[in-house]
């Protein structure tokens, strides 16, 4: 099938629903994937931070064949052993004690957010404006950024927005109905903004004096991806509840909701559930992941390429007037510029470099975290010369 017909067919059959690039993947291996006509590109965003131990890592392969012969799925009603090991591995590796497991970042928020109003008994939730939690009506609506959920109106109740890193204006939010603040340590949709370490101890001490929970949503930054297995802990913070999916999975879709012991007694049989959520396939999976992190050293990587990355972006801001921002944390970097970045990543992409934009004018990068400095010199090359030939 060409490429031709494969989108044409796109656009018949599927809802649309997404600004596809036009390209159709085929295969993909560690930071490489092709097109069905043999093209090869450099993916410098890893199927939106999710590829986080590379594309079709072998390992993760290998224990989804293996899990596939012997289980895939047996639902809820009974015990599975890849559940329980991935249950116990991210409570030792972590500050939480309890997991709920589903299928997506915007499932492990709802949960996050129904055991909070549970636990409480109260109904307010507060967010931060240009943040991003999920894709259905409750979380699209826990979302600061009304273009997301204004087309879905009457929307459910219980939220107030807040600007981001303005801890007066989270203070003076706080009503006697507040059960908990939902914060991102990096906004990735909403433009690579990365949280100050003193507003999110200062939001910390907020939940503690007024009796509120802080949920940690690390859909996009966790499991690595922000040079810590989990970024809060680059805080000194200690959250209430912590939703994960995204890099979780090594490509497998799951989602987890991680709660301390006191708040998971906020959750009944009955309360909550899913159907696949925590099914053997995506569980195994996932316990492989967190074992090639640990063993490959991919925290090290992350942190050593995250600013190797970012200081050869410096280096290109201190070139081009047209950058007016690099930030980031780890492998999660956004490049701000003075003009829309959609054509910029049309053309990385004719040069075979696979990046995102965000917020308008944000390039989002998120690469796998086996990244090297070749590949970054060869992304920042291609950059050099698009950027070199716009202000030509």
């Amino acid at each position: 099938m060409k490429s031709n017909q494969v989108i044409n067919n796109y656009d018949k059959f599927l809802l649309n629903t997404y600004g596809r690039q036009p390209i159709v993947i085929d295969h993909a291996h560690g930071v490489k994937v092709y097109d069905i006509e043999g093209n090869e590109y450099l993916d410098f965003f890893a199927g939106i931070a999710v590829n986080n131990v590379g594309q079709t890592n072998t390992k993760v392969v290998s224990t989804i064949q293996k899990q596939a012969e012997k289980l895939m799925h047996c639902s809820n009603i009974y015990y599975n052993i890849p559940a329980v090991e991935l249950a116990e591995k991210l409570a030792n590796l972590s500050d939480f004690n309890k997991v709920f497991f589903s299928n997506s970042g915007a499932e492990a928020n709802e949960a996050a957010i129904k055991l909070a109003r549970k636990y409480t008994g109260k109904g307010e939730i507060i967010t931060a404006l240009e943040s991003f939690h999920g894709r259905t009506m409750l979380t699209v609506t826990a979302t600061g950024q009304e273009k997301f959920s204004k087309p879905f109106k009457p929307v459910p109740p219980g939220f107030k927005y807040v600007p981001y890193n303005d801890i007066k204006a989270m203070k003076e939010a706080i009503s006697a109905d507040t059960c908990a603040i939902m914060l991102e340590v990096v906004q990735g949709e909403g433009g690579i903004n990365v949280a100050d370490k003193e507003y999110m101890k200062g939001v910390e001490k907020l939940c503690h004096d007024n009796d509120i929970l802080l949920i940690i949503d690390e859909v996009q930054t966790g499991i690595g991806r922000c040079g810590s297995l989990f970024a809060y802990e680059q805080y000194g913070i200690k959250p209430d509840i912590m939703s994960l999916a995204k890099g979780l999975g090594g490509g497998f879709p799951i989602g987890a909701t991680l709660a301390t012991d006191k708040v998971a007694v906020g959750f009944e049989p009955g309360d909550h559930g899913s159907t696949f959520g925590g099914n053997p396939l995506a569980c195994a999976a996932a316990n492989t992941v967190l074992d090639i992190i640990a063993e490959d050293h991919l925290i090290e990587n992350t942190k050593k390429m995250g600013q190797y990355t970012i200081d050869k972006l410096n280096g290109l801001k201190e070139k081009y007037d047209l950058i007016s921002d690099v930030r980031g944390l780890g492998l999660l970097i956004g490049i701000e510029l003075s003009m829309d970045g959609g054509d910029i990543v049309d053309k990385m992409r004719e040069k075979g470099i696979l990046i995102n934009c965000t917020a308008g004018k944000v390039l989002r990068l998120a690469p796998a975290l086996i990244i090297t400095e070749e590949n970054v010199d060869t992304m920042v090359q291609a950059l050099d010369d698009i950027f070199s030939k716009i202000n030509n």
